[in-house]
């Protein structure tokens, strides 16, 4: 049993892989955007398709000629036969070598035992213990006894083709398999391969494609400016930057604000993973990298695309560095070379996204480098709103559709989270047979995603009481604590790996949080555990994920959000490693763990008195559950009594 807020960060999508990124590429960047004229050259064929045509026209070739030799050439006849010709005095020419005899008939006869047929040119064969004089015969019946043979043979240079054209086959054979091996090798080495150009009209995005970050595209429209007209600025001595760094939660859409960057500017984009460049080979990342900025080069302007740099740019010296060999320092290298080799007036510009901008190289964010660092934060309400109304364009909406209220029911989520949302929603309209999709499927979807897909399974009777009891306690506790997020929705139906679910979320985005917020949130998280021991005297599993959370909430108060009197305004816990790298003692350690144990104790006490207070409210909210399986925020209030606050805008809360 799981309690969800509802608060995964995200937000605009990451865009898909761009249309160019062919699986015949063979670098290790993409491409958007190069000049048409390059997006028409013809692409070269396979290899094997280069071997089968040659091997194809070798074979066609020595058929037509083995033909020509069987049908142009002389009819092979008994010598009884030659000797019937020669006394006939039909005999025109011949040509002999030792006992083969070849010749021309003066009048063409009859294959012997063939009369459809008839022959001209014959050969034959002498036998040896012929006695006759044939040379006499012959000058009797005045035939010609020729030197040279009477059917011209091929040229030597073509027999010597044929005869050694297998040889010659086989030879390059052997040299395009070298030839291929030598390419792979390059490739490895960042060289050699093909790149997919594409029409810049079919892949690009804009920033009219980009919703619920204003502030950032009000940032980086100096870069669109500045590569639409550079020479304004060369004016007055300025420079773009060099680069850009992108930071912000997984899902926030740095990569498709890159592409939009590029695409509102109309110049080529080149993007590329971090991890793309590394290879087991040491070195391969660094000659990548200058393949790289040399192909931008020569189209600029332009903008490189980085994803993911962290995965090159980590802090050089740290424990997982190898010294100066290590690839990733040398392809960190590289690229702090070719950023300094920025003239700023090339036209090329660097952006860069990562998810843990702590963790770069300090070299990479000073001055000259990246000039320019924007943080890409999860949208608020309004933007959440328009980012809807951007997924939604291709979608069929029914009247009662209030892209408001699905806002106003997701915060914390990002683009990438709104963008699957409305997918299910789309796949929930029709897998229900609708025309449109509705308000009603919108909120289904909402539920799925935030709470999980339902899964169907029995469970036994007291199990589903004792579960019930789990999920009133925490829904119980969120109606009575002071300040605790309202709780939409309640249910006791398993999902994923939960047997109930519990969700809260808040009226309104928050941004900072107090200890009287955080404390309530511990008190909310021990509802369940409190309720089951209250009533059942028991604790079962069904309270690891809450226990987690509680731990998770009460070591940040007290080690790194100064919460705690007795540590004090410290930050003792670093966000990963060991803190006594950072030379935290022992005894402060101790004490830490001492202050998270109070906290959690107390405020363990404080859920089980609210529980052993509201008993019959407890019970009235388990009653509606066993009777209806799941309950929504109205349902939940009346269950128990309570009136239904109000929202900060004075309605009621959606």
């Amino acid at each position: 049993m799981t309690e969800s807020n509802g608060s995964s960060p995200a937000q605009m999508p990451r865009d898909p892989v761009p249309a160019d990124a062919s699986p015949h590429t063979n670098k290790p960047w993409r491409t958007e955007g190069l000049p048409s004229a390059d997006a028409s050259s013809p692409r070269r064929p396979s290899r094997w398709l280069t071997l089968g045509i040659w091997l194809l026209g070798y074979l066609l070739l020595f058929g037509v000629f083995t033909l020509q030799d069987w049908m142009a050439g002389p009819e092979a006849v008994a010598y009884t036969e030659f000797k019937t010709q020669v006394s006939a005095k039909n005999v025109e020419a011949v040509f002999t070598r030792g006992d083969s005899i070849e010749g021309r008939l003066r009048r063409a006869v009859a294959v012997p035992g063939e009369t459809d047929r008839t022959y001209e040119q014959f050969t034959t064969e002498r036998p040896t213990f012929a006695t006759d004089d044939l040379l006499a015969e012959l000058a009797e019946g005045g035939a010609v006894v020729r030197a040279t043979p009477i059917v011209q043979q091929r040229g030597v240079l073509v027999n010597l083709l044929f005869s050694f054209a297998p040889i010659l086959l086989l030879v390059g054979f052997y040299i395009w398999m070298y030839r291929g091996q030598q390419r792979a090798m390059g490739n490895m080495f960042g060289s050699g391969g093909r790149k997919t150009r594409v029409d810049p009209e079919s892949v690009r995005v804009t920033f009219d494609d980009v919703a619920g970050i204003d502030e950032v595209e009000n940032e980086i429209s100096e870069i669109v400016d500045f590569l639409k007209d550079p020479g304004k600025y060369r004016q007055l001595g300025a420079r773009a930057p060099k680069g850009v760094l992108l930071a912000g939660a997984p899902g926030t859409g740095k990569t498709l604000l890159a592409r939009a960057t590029a695409g509102e500017a109309g110049v080529p984009f080149f993007s590329a993973s971090a991890s793309e460049f590394i290879e087991m080979i040491v070195g391969v990342g660094a000659s990548r990298v200058r393949e790289l900025f040399t192909e931008a080069r020569k189209v600029a302007p332009a903008i490189v695309f980085i994803d993911e740099i962290d995965t090159i740019g980590r802090a050089r010296g740290g424990a997982r560095a190898y010294g100066g060999h290590d690839e990733r320092e040398q392809t960190l290298n590289q690229i702090l070379t070719e950023m300094d080799g920025f003239s700023g007036h090339e036209g090329v510009v660097v952006l860069a996204a990562t998810n843990r901008p702590d963790v770069l190289d300090p070299a990479l964010l000073r001055a000259g480098r990246f000039d320019r660092q924007i943080q890409v934060h999860p949208p608020d309400h309004t933007g959440r709103v328009a980012i809807l109304e951007v997924h939604t364009r291709k979608v069929p909406l029914a009247a009662d559709v209030r892209l408001e209220a699905v806002a106003a029911a997701t915060p914390g989520m990002t683009g990438a989270d709104l963008a699957n949302l409305v997918n299910e929603a789309a796949l929930l309209a029709a897998r229900r047979a609708h025309e449109a999709v509705a308000q009603r499927d919108l909120m289904d979807a909402l539920e799925k995603v935030q709470l999980g897909t339902a899964r169907a399974v029995v469970i036994p009777e007291a199990e589903r009481r004792r579960t019930a009891y789990h999920e009133a306690g925490h829904a119980l506790i969120g109606l009575l604590q002071p300040g605790a997020d309202p709780v939409r929705k309640v249910s006791i139906i398993p999902r994923g790996r939960a047997l109930g679910v519990t969700l809260s979320t808040p009226d309104t985005d928050r941004y900072g949080y107090d200890a009287a917020y955080l404390r309530g949130r511990i008190i909310g998280a021990l509802g369940g555990m409190a309720a089951e021991q209250e009533v059942f005297d028991v604790v079962t599993t069904g309270a690891e994920a809450d226990l987690e959370a509680v731990t998770r909430i009460a070591r940040s108060m007290v080690g790194r959000w100064g919460m705690s009197e007795r540590i004090g305004p410290l930050s003792v816990l670093p966000v990963e490693g060991d803190p006594r790298m950072a030379g935290v003692s022992d005894a402060l350690l101790d004490a830490v763990d001492d202050e998270v144990r109070r906290i959690t104790e107390a405020c363990y006490a404080e859920a089980r008195r609210l529980i052993r207070e509201h008993r019959a409210q407890l019970d009235a909210i388990v009653a509606q559950l066993l009777e209806h399986e799941s309950l929504d925020e109205a349902e939940i209030y009346a269950a128990a009594g309570l009136p239904r606050p109000v929202a900060p805008d004075g309605a009621h809360r959606p």
